[in-house]
């Protein structure tokens, strides 16, 4: 079977964002990015059980016949950037400096604990169903699911009427935990195929001092030019060629792009900001639109696809079981790392208990591409079997994450208040 070619593809999905979102506009009234998702793997799963109930096969067998859309690379090869840019452009540098702790021991420390408990968690469950996964496959599959995904958080949790501070908390720890979950995956990976690599803190200050200097390193020089030229559209060719070119060094210099993307966002967010009070004028309306518009596309393209590629969860053994376990596990040890990390970050935001504050952020941490896209990087890794359910149950974990802890999340914070 041929792939399938860009502009059909295109089509397809345009259609799916079209048709869903009115139909969402008119009559069901879910939160955007939910309904995209939610619809998506109703209609996708509806197909595929379809197909295999014509042809007379297993969906497992019909999928691995079937050419998937590559998602990871995809995402992390090509809108990943531009996604998280997006995302972090509006941020100022004074609010992370103001909660610079909180959003420290959130990002770095409550992820490290969440990929440990969750690693151990699924150690004893895979023993109690004699799955036969070894202690460094469960950690690597902790590191896969422990780190909150950034898109979501941005694009979901704001729309949620929490107080700013908490809000800032939640998307500040999103937008940095990633490079902290990529040093943990490649830590565990290397255990699981026994090669001997870096250290732990060694790749985690690689990975994140490195994407700091790269992103400040591109993104000075080319504001130079930003905040000098008057072109309004040169602007945007300016911050689209910005974080493009970051993204890119830090994979030629096995940094991590998604930090490099944020850096860039905000010292954009910040010189502006900056420029403005000192009198400095710029008609950035085009600019802030072009964003927005962006944004929202490439969000609702990743719902789209993440909703369509859910049915390979499917694929899975004991798929039911599992999902049950991998979700029981993942809010388990995100509370546990939460509790223990807020005795870390000072006082607390908001006026929050520890038990409150704990139950919040576990209840707000959503999982989504990021973790999909490390999951399908441990095709070369893992066999067969073990993949199938690496992939299905962090599939398992991004569906109940993004639609059901999402459409509740108001109203578990408005029993908090």
């Amino acid at each position: 079977m041929t792939t399938p070619g860009f502009l059909p593809v295109t089509v397809f999905i345009l259609l799916m964002i079209v048709l869903i979102g009115y139909f969402n506009e008119k009559v069901t009234k879910l939160t955007y990015e939910i309904a995209l998702m939610l619809f998506s793997v109703a209609i996708g799963g509806a197909a595929v059980l379809t197909a295999a109930f014509i042809k007379g096969t297993t969906v497992s067998t019909l999928l691995l016949g079937t050419i998937i859309f590559d998602f990871e690379g995809f995402l992390m090869d090509g809108v990943l950037c531009f996604m998280l840019f997006a995302g972090s452009c509006h941020i100022r540098l004074s609010h992370f400096r103001k909660n610079a702790r909180a959003v420290g021991v959130l990002a770095f420390l409550c992820t490290l604990l969440g990929a440990v408990f969750y690693g151990l968690l699924f150690y004893l469950a895979s023993h109690l169903m004699k799955l036969g996964f070894s202690l460094p496959m469960c950690l690597m599959f902790g590191s896969i699911v422990a780190p909150t995904d950034p898109i979501a958080a941005t694009s979901i949790l704001n729309k949620c009427g929490l107080p700013k501070v908490t809000g800032f908390l939640i998307e500040g720890e999103s937008l940095l935990n990633d490079g902290v979950g990529v040093a943990l995956f490649v830590c565990f990976s290397g255990m699981v195929t026994n090669s001997v690599g870096e250290g732990f803190f060694s790749v985690m200050v690689r990975e994140i001092l490195g994407a700091v200097i790269i992103g400040t390193a591109v993104s000075i020089p080319f504001y130079m030019i930003f905040k000098r030229t008057g072109d309004s559209k040169r602007r945007i060719f300016i911050s689209l060629l910005t974080v493009a070119l970051a993204y890119w060094l830090c994979e030629l210099f096995s940094c991590s792009g998604a930090i490099a993307s944020v850096v860039c966002g905000v010292l954009f967010a910040t010189f502006r900001d900056g420029a403005e009070e000192r009198g400095f004028k710029m008609e950035l309306t085009e600019f802030d639109g072009f964003w927005d518009i962006l944004d929202n596309l490439l969000n609702s393209i990743l719902y789209v696809i993440l909703g369509f590629s859910f049915i390979r969860i499917l694929q899975m053994p004991y798929v039911i079981a599992l999902s049950l376990v991998a979700v029981i596990c993942n809010l388990i040890a995100r509370s546990g790392s939460l509790f223990v990390s807020t005795f870390f970050m000072g006082e607390l935001p908001d006026g929050f208990t520890r038990v409150n504050f704990t139950k919040l952020l576990t209840w707000g941490a959503l999982r989504g591409g990021l973790s999909i896209a490390l999951a399908m990087s441990t095709a070369t890794i893992l066999n067969e079997y073990a993949y199938h359910i690496v992939l299905g149950c962090t599939y398992a974990i991004a569906f109940f994450t993004t639609v059901v802890q999402g459409l509740s999340m108001k109203k578990v914070f408005e029993k908090m208040v």
